[in-house]
């Protein structure tokens, strides 16, 4: 028997309260739009170009803001410094934006910054540089908004056959609604995009039309053996049904993300905090976004072709309480 948290006969209006949550989130998306016009966009150095290097000194070094002055001191401007812990040992990254083309140049960089730092912090080891230069991002960045629009393409034909065209686009409206949300949400706390933010973006594409599918299968299951109801009472009820699977797997796939996030350390820390961000935004999205916009389909397919809705048992019912709605 399958673990239910939610009591079965649990019956939220999770569609009457559509429009306050679609508010809600055009409200944290334009938050989003309106920072990145003004502040601008923390590129890391994957998409903007640049070095990072890692280093470990003998000696335990307490002040972060030390190896930062000696990193300017050779004229990098606003480098960023992160300790880092691996395998109990203590260790420094350091990321500056570049814009030298040629590895050669970036390699003198690195090597001034090294001498800077046995000089004025301690004796180092540099354990790592990695050079991305100006073009190789701007290709990345390219090359990642491509990603997302052929993911979110190839979901929009396989929710079409799937199910059909009236279920596809809230399928990835959802998709979009949970890529603008959290990237939003990332640019309003001042974090960095990097190739770790865009990959945790992807994964949540597909982990939230996952989810979404499972809640269509309920509703279109439902429609076809309750044709004499309301849709969107159906529509309700299909929700508050898949509700205990819905957050059990968030919270399954949450615990993942929290073991990541006390134990894999910085390094992955952007990966690992922007698939939280999406987790809880697409289980959010998967209730208040996906359903209304397949009722909003409904509403337009009974506008267009009432004959169609008339054709179907209980479809002229449902027709007009989709335009209720």
């Amino acid at each position: 028997m399958p673990t239910q948290i939610i009591p079965p006969d649990t019956k939220i209006d999770f569609l009457g309260k559509a429009r306050l949550a679609v508010t809600v989130s055009v409200l944290i998306i334009l938050a989003g739009l309106a920072s990145a016009l003004i502040q601008g966009v923390r590129w890391g150095i994957d998409f903007a170009g640049g070095t990072e290097m890692q280093v470990r000194f003998e000696q335990k070094v307490e002040d972060t803001g030390a190896v930062r002055d000696a990193v300017e001191s050779v004229g990098v401007a606003e480098p960023t410094v992160v300790r880092v812990t691996e395998g109990g040992r203590e260790a420094f990254t350091i990321n500056f934006a570049s814009k030298a083309e040629e590895e050669e140049k970036q390699g003198q960089i690195a090597d001034r910054i090294q001498a800077a730092l046995a000089e004025q912090v301690g004796p180092v080891e540099v354990e790592r540089v990695e050079f991305v230069g100006p073009k190789v991002g701007a290709e990345l960045r390219r090359d990642g908004t491509q990603a997302m629009l052929i993911s979110g393409v190839l979901i929009l034909l396989y929710v079409g056959l799937r199910f059909n065209l009236q279920f596809a686009p809230g399928g990835v409206v959802a998709l979009i609604h949970d890529v603008l949300v959290t990237a939003s949400i990332w640019q309003l706390l001042g974090q960095t995009f990097d190739l770790q933010v865009l990959a945790a973006l992807l994964a949540i594409i597909g982990y939230s039309i996952n989810d979404t599918i499972v809640i269509f299968d309920r509703i279109r299951e439902m429609i076809s053996t309750h044709t004499t109801h309301d849709i969107v009472e159906v529509t309700n009820r299909a929700v508050n049904l898949t509700l205990s699977r819905t957050i059990l797997t968030s919270l399954l796939t949450m615990l993942s993300v929290i073991a990541l996030l006390a134990f894999a350390g910085p390094v992955v820390f952007p990966f690992t905090a922007t698939m939280g961000i999406g987790i809880i935004v697409g289980c959010y999205s998967t209730v208040y976004i996906a359903s209304p916009v397949m009722l909003l389909m409904e509403r337009w397919r009974s506008q267009r072709d009432p004959k169609a809705g008339k054709a179907k048992p209980g479809g002229g019912k449902r027709a007009k309480a989709a335009r209720a709605n």
